[in-house]
Formats: structure tokens, sequence, C-alpha cells
């Protein structure tokens, strides 16, 4: 042991003057830190009961303060709507966290409706600043406000029956009359009144379904509300004289079919009503409605 300590001792002495300075350079820092570790105290410094009350208190404000920044970033208006409608993007765009939409939605599956701002809360647990600040747009239907106790159970047929529904010829409606519907604002009403300008009117309210951003629960509104009673507007295209240019004008008919259906008026002759199944890539789960555009 003691002629590892001399050897030890006689290899620092041979070091260089400069690797010398490192050596106590090394000790010195190992002190420093051995030193730095024993009297620091590390303890988690205790959170200010008042601070964190403070902060608290803030979370309301920063709700309400995400919402309009939201809503100001997007510049988008909020039009009236039935908060029981609501689906999990129009809940985030307004502001509502996962688990408020999921209540809400768990809520629905029971077959229950919210008749007030105050209900609404209490089922999604949003904060007062976030139901204040989306509560105006809130649209309860007339009879719901009326009712007293919460929580009560309505079947579907008696939530639209409370109301008194005209229903109209979707064909004749106008801008105004489509966005009465919950759920239906400036930019769906154009949507559904451009593609019914297409055609020039609608034949089947299944057409509906080919609009884009119209959920579920709208459709199934749309179609309460509103019916088929005219196609007199109706654009018609002979698939016997119109070109391949002419026929793909037609929205449901694309480059490739209209050239499909030229060769085969031009291999068979005029084309029927039933000679559509014959003709390649013909959209034929569709047939009864192209059908009634078509002249033969």
């Amino acid at each position: 042991m003691q002629n590892d300590k001399t050897n030890i001792l006689k290899s620092y002495l041979n070091y260089s003057k400069s690797q010398k300075i490192g050596v106590i350079m090394l000790f010195a820092i190992i002190i420093i830190l051995q030193g730095y570790y024993f009297f620091y105290n590390f303890d988690v410094p205790k959170i200010d009961v008042k601070a964190k009350e403070s902060w608290l208190s803030n979370q309301k404000s920063i709700d309400s303060l995400k919402f309009l920044a939201a809503n100001s970033k997007n510049k988008t208006t909020i039009y009236p709507f039935n908060p029981n409608f609501i689906t999990d993007f129009k809940g985030y765009k307004l502001g509502m966290k996962v688990a408020e939409i999921d209540r809400l939605l768990a809520f629905r599956k029971e077959n229950k409706y919210v008749n007030s701002a105050e209900e609404f809360q209490i089922v999604t647990k949003i904060s007062d600043s976030l139901l204040n600040a989306i509560s105006p747009y809130f649209k309860f239907p007339e009879w719901a406000k009326n009712k007293k106790s919460n929580y009560q159970v309505y079947s579907k047929k008696d939530f639209y029956s409370k109301e008194k529904m005209v229903v109209l010829d979707i064909n004749t409606a106008t801008k105004e009359d489509l966005m009465k519907v919950y759920g239906i604002g400036d930019k769906i009403s154009d949507r559904i009144l451009n593609e019914k300008e297409k055609y020039g009117c609608f034949v089947s309210m299944e057409q509906i379904n080919n609009i884009w951003g119209l959920t579920p629960e709208v459709i199934e509104k749309l179609n309460a509300s509103f019916i088929i009673k005219s196609i007199s507007n109706v654009k018609k295209i002979n698939i016997n004289s119109a070109s391949s240019k002419d026929l793909t004008k037609f929205p449901f008919f694309n480059y490739q079919l209209a050239k499909d259906i030229v060769t085969y008026r031009s291999m068979n002759g005029d084309i029927k009503i039933e000679d559509l199944t014959k003709i390649k890539g013909f959209p034929v789960d569709k047939i009864k409605i192209i059908a009634l555009y078509l002249e033969f």
C-alpha cells in the first residue's frame, strides 16, 4: 500500500506544470460540487396558497378569452343553435373540452334533452365564463323554455311536434327558410341552394345526403322540414343526342362515363332506361334519381 502511494506521488511529480494545474483544478471542482450537494436545500418550494387561488380565479377568464380569440381569429359568425345537437367539431370550435362534449353526447344517447343554459352547464360541467360566452347563442324551442323540471325524457317525435312545423317544398325554399333549421347557417344554406341550382331542382331528398358539411342530425331535420313537391324546373339532358362534352356537364357523369355512354350509343343505337345498367361504370345505385334528369 505504501509503495502504491509512493508511486502515485512520483507520477504526480513527473507531470508537467500544466498537467499539475489541471489535476488541482479537477480536485477543486469535485470539492465545490460536493459542498453544493451537502449544503443546498433541494426541497420543493411550497406553493403560495394565495397565488394558487388567484390563478384558479383567472382560469374562468382564460376560458372566455380562448373562446373569443378562437372565433375572432377564424372570423366565424356564430348563428343561434340548439345546444342539444352540438357535434364534436362544433363543441371544439366553441371552446369546449373533450370531456365536456362527451358528457353531452352521453346524455343525448339516453334520449334526453337540456332545456336551458343552466341544464347545459349541469350536464357538461363547463365553466361559468364559457357558458356566459356561448349561451347567448343558444336557441331552444318555445315549449322547452316553459318546462319546470330538468332531465325529462322526450322522444325525437315529441321534440319536434311541440313546435308547429310547416313542411315546405325544398325546391322553392329560400335561404331564410333553410336557416330556420337548427344547424344550418349562412354557408351551408348557400351550399344547398347552389347544389339545387346545378340540377334546376332536386328530384329526391336523398340528394341532400351528398352535400358536404351536413351532419346526420341536420339531414334528419331537413327531411322533417322539407319535401319534394314539384320538379317542374328540372334540367333534363337527352342521353341519345347529347355529345360527350355535354354529358360531362351533368353532375352525375364524369369524362370517362360520358365516353362510355357515347360508345354504347354508337354500337347499340338509342339508349332506353333499361339499358343504363348495361353501360360500363354507370352508377346503378343512383339510377332512380339520374333517370329523372334524362330524356330518352
